[in-house]
């Protein structure tokens, strides 16, 4: 007997458990069945769950669970990432709260390591029981971690890392080299670009002199108040603008824009570097703006990224002046670059502090402009970052790169949505070498080792980089392995296929590679998506998946991003407490459209909830009228109108639900069931089927029990995709000693109906009758008519086989529109008000029960207000400022909004004007 309602805290738990322990989400292991894998992305072991894990998650567990239920030998490997920066920084920061001497630094790298993986074995992964929580129903089983198992020394997770490094550097693919990194001073480590928080914050300008070396001078146009130059004047000085003076002491050349007239005298003359002495270059070079400042720029080659490919291109030395504290360098380095003992070792910001000083005392400083700035910020450390030149190890990402555009042009890889395929072109097209290696202790040790003289001996391992030093050097020699580790994308650039048992040809790799969608966020297209098409393609020789689906923001309902600073962020697991995972998660497939960011509000989960509601209480009514569940149904076993309708309207749900997974437009197939469940199935099939249930005729009742028990069951099978828990308790709770259910309902066949149960003529019929009733209800809104007044109402007009279908049907019309009586007529009764309802006309006696001139009032004013909210809305979406400003779906909500109203406006003045006729 079902529960009077569904308690998702005290069920969620209970039916995982059992789907879990039975082994439900294993791959069924049927080789003569397709394939169909999906990998997660993979979360970072310190993660804990948020909106976008929420939804990604979701969108791949419905994918997962309708292709598992359409008999596809279904893997979603799950596992996590040991997120390098993240994970060594919690465990410092555990080492320091817990109040003893302990550190990483008097730890030592071994102890700290192993230190690390007691927490990841204590404390790390709790995101995968959230993910739980939420209903994944991942292969738990072949749970991967891109660390691998420390207790196996041949872990074939490591191994793929190593194989991976070693080929690609036997290949010249993988090389060591000094370029421009994103710094750390905090972490003392190498970022990669998505680590970097760009945030505006209070900042200058320092507007510099640089005087002109060789007495050279030039005339410098003066502009007015309106920037129109009025004279010129000599000067013997350049000025620059620098967010960082303190870099200043780097310089090695100025740019000016080969077209700006004002400088084209001084392009190859000289500057006298303040401060420093050196004398350098003025260049042409286009990254100069003549818009903005003063035109000439600054080239600091070695703490600017832009300035490192001026520099390239105008052949300036690359003088490094920070230590990897962002400190002055002190020693050889500063003796190298100029600079004077007075700035060496002072911390970044103390010598800016005396740049300003000293310049002003030489009378260069010309102005210090206060404005907001955009600065970069570790996101983890939450320090400035800096452009710093060091030796790191990197991926030719270019070569690379060729195959996994082409596959992407070629239609072997699709983008959905296709525009984010620009996203991918851009970037690749415009690629730029990998840096590969993080100055970190957690993380894949790099297998390179340094012999005495600095050669490098690349291997899989200490003895075989020791064979390779041995056969270089003519006699062993001691070798000292590189202290960096790997950058966390590099061993995720390899999950498709070390999570199947690669580098070994394994029988999961040959079945789940290539995966058949990836599903993720928009922001790591270039960090992962892009990575693993090269890794995948490059070593295993074809694409790493089929599709790759970009998912959409969650923003708060106001279209904000969510954050902790502004208040608005929503926490899933909470509104999963509140509401239950089934609710968020088909609220979640609800707003789910392709390319438009999802607008979270609570109450849409509260709405959802209130959905799964509706269909338990459906089918608790069921169960009350002896429906019967468990059983098959053909479509002769069906002879009533409206039973047949219903069977045909679930076919066409099931159709629509099916076709919208396939093209992964998630929003239409939750659309496609909830206007079914909510409207077809409960708000008029259950309401039809009552006075069938309170009649006399056994016949009708035994039908009807079959095909709304039967309809029943194909709807959970349809809805259990998007919400597996509720579906599932109703699934076991219909169950009795009379229909014992063969199996869970996450194992039961995909309903394919094909188009035997369509049913024209019943359809007809059916359509007829919902839209007879919902026409009398509509007029009895419009003209107030009291909710329990029994109108009488008359067919006009009708064909001999409406007569037939309002004769049939007369009971649940008369039920369903609240009518005293429901005859057909050949004339219109006087004073009554008439529906036109296809070529028939409907006749309400409604005056006994309404005031005509108080209705006329009431409607005068509802139209004036319409009228009047058409008339601004129309105006808004004439100004052409709004239309090219707002944001596309605002737009759109607001011509939607005009043709609603028109409608309704058209309601009224009809319903007006016959009130006046019987006034």
């Amino acid at each position: 007997m079902l529960d009077q309602r569904f308690d998702p805290q005290g069920a969620e738990q209970r039916i995982y458990q059992r789907w879990e322990a039975e082994g439900c989400f294993r791959p069924s292991g049927d080789t003569s069945a397709e394939a169909y894998s999906i990998v997660i992305p993979p979360p970072n072991v310190t993660g804990v769950l948020h909106m976008g894990h929420a939804l990604n998650n979701t969108l791949q567990d419905i994918l997962v669970r309708f292709e598992r239920m359409r008999g596809k030998n279904v893997r979603w490997q799950p596992g996590t990432d040991h997120a390098g920066i993240a994970t060594q920084m919690v465990v410092e920061r555990q080492l320091a709260q817990d109040g003893g001497n302990e550190s990483r630094a008097s730890l030592g790298r071994e102890k700290f390591v192993d230190r690390v993986w007691e927490w990841k074995e204590q404390s790390g992964g709790q995101i995968i029981n959230q993910l739980k929580r939420l209903g994944a129903s991942c292969d738990w089983e072949n749970e991967r971690f891109t660390m691998g198992d420390r207790s196996d020394p041949d872990d074939q997770m490591q191994e793929a890392v190593r194989k991976v490094f070693v080929d690609l550097y036997n290949e010249g693919l993988i090389y060591r080299d000094k370029r421009l990194v994103n710094w750390d001073p905090h972490f003392q480590t190498a970022i990669s670009d998505l680590e970097v928080e760009q945030k505006e914050v209070p900042g200058a300008y320092w507007h510099l002199r640089y005087p002109l070396a060789d007495a050279v001078t030039y005339e410098h146009p003066v502009k007015d108040e309106e920037g129109n130059v009025v004279e010129t004047e000599t000067r013997d000085f350049i000025v620059v603008a620098t967010t960082r003076p303190e870099t200043m002491l780097g310089d090695t050349g100025v740019a000016v824009h080969p077209e700006d007239e004002r400088y084209a005298p001084l392009v190859g003359k000289f500057v006298e570097l303040p401060i420093v002495g050196r004398r350098i270059p003025i260049v042409a070079d286009e990254h100069a703006d003549p818009e903005k400042g003063s035109g000439a720029v600054k080239i600091t080659p070695a703490h600017d990224f832009n300035d490192f490919q001026v520099g390239e291109r105008a052949g300036l030395p690359r003088l490094n002046i920070l230590t990897e504290t962002a400190a002055i360098v002190d020693g050889a380095e500063a003796d190298t670059a100029g600079v004077p003992e007075a700035y060496r070792g002072l911390d970044r910001y103390e010598a800016r502090k005396k740049i300003e000083e000293d310049f002003e005392a030489l009378g260069l400083l010309a102005e210090i402009e206060k404005t907001k700035i955009e600065q970069p910020f570790g996101d983890r450390s939450g320090v400035v970052i800096e452009p710093w030149l060091t030796d790191q190890w990197y991926v030719n990402a270019e070569k690379l790169a060729k195959p996994a555009v082409e596959a992407v042009r070629s239609g072997k890889t699709s983008f959905v949505p296709e525009n984010w395929t620009k996203t991918y072109y851009n970037w690749m097209d415009n690629i730029q070498p990998w840096c590969i290696s993080r100055q970190l202790w957690w993380g894949h040790r790099i297998p390179a080792w340094f012999g005495p003289d600095g050669e490098i001996f690349v291997a899989h391992d200490e003895e075989g980089a020791k064979v390779k030093a041995e056969a270089h050097y003519g006699s062993p020699k001691e070798l000292a392995q590189d202290p960096d580790v790997l950058d966390t994308w590099f061993s995720s650039a390899l999950w498709p296929f070390s999570t199947q048992g690669w580098p070994e040809n394994t029988e999961a790799l040959k079945q789940y590679y290539p995966t058949s969608v990836l599903i993720t966020a928009h922001d790591i297209i270039f960090f992962w998506v892009a990575r693993m098409m090269m890794m995948g393609i490059h070593f295993m020789d074809e694409i790493p998946f089929h599709d790759v689906y970009i998912h959409a923001l969650v923003l708060d309902e106001k279209g904000q991003k969510m954050s902790k600073s502004k208040g608005n962020a929503m926490d899933p697991l909470e509104l999963v407490d509140e509401y239950g995972a089934d609710a968020l998660r088909f609220t979640f497939a609800r707003l789910a459209a392709q390319g438009r960011n999802i607008r979270l509000a609570k109450q849409s989960v509260e709405g959802f909830r209130n959905f799964t509601t509706k269909l338990w209480n459906a089918t608790r009514f069921a169960e009350m009228n002896q429906c019967e569940f468990g059983h098959e149904l053909k479509p002769g076993d069906l002879k009533l109108p409206l039973n047949r309708w219903i069977a045909a309207e679930l076919a066409k749900a099931e159709q629509a639900v099916t076709a919208s997974l396939e093209a992964y437009k998630f929003n239409e197939a939750a659309d496609a069931l909830y206007q079914f469940i909510w409207n077809v199935l409960c708000d008029w099939y259950i309401e039809l089927i009552k006075p069938v249930m309170n009649g006399k005729d056994e016949a009708a009742k035994a039908e009807t029990r079959k095909a709304c028990g039967w309809v029943i069951d194909q709807t959970l099978k349809l809805l259990h995709p998007f919400t597996p828990f509720v579906t599932e308790a109703l699934w076991e709770q219909t169950e009795d000693e009379s229909r014992k259910r063969s199996d869970f309902l996450m194992l039961q066949d995909w309903p394919d109906f094909g188009d035997r149960w369509a049913d024209a003529d019943a359809e007809a019929e059916m359509a007829w009758v919902l839209d007879t009733v919902s026409e009398i209800r509509s007029t009895r809104s419009v003209l107030n008519v009291p909710a329990g007044a029994q109108i009488a109402a008359s067919l006009i007009g009708a064909s001999e086989t409406v007569k037939a279908w309002a004769t049939e049907n007369e009971t649940p019309i008369k039920q369903l529109a609240r009518l005293g009586s429901f005859t057909v007529a050949d004339d219109k009764p006087a004073r009554a008000v008439t529906i036109a309802s296809g070529d028939e006309t409907i006749a309400l006696e409604v005056e006994e029960f309404i005031t005509a001139s108080d209705e006329i009032a009431r409607l005068d004013k509802e139209i004036g207000k319409l009228q009047k909210d058409i008339t601004g809305t129309e105006k808004k979406l004439s100004n052409e400022n709004f239309v090219s400003k707002a944001p596309p779906e605002i737009v759109e909500e607001n011509r939607e909004r005009i043709r609603e109203w028109t409608a309704t406006l058209a309601k009224l003045t009809s319903a007006r004007e016959q009130l006046e006729a019987i006034s």
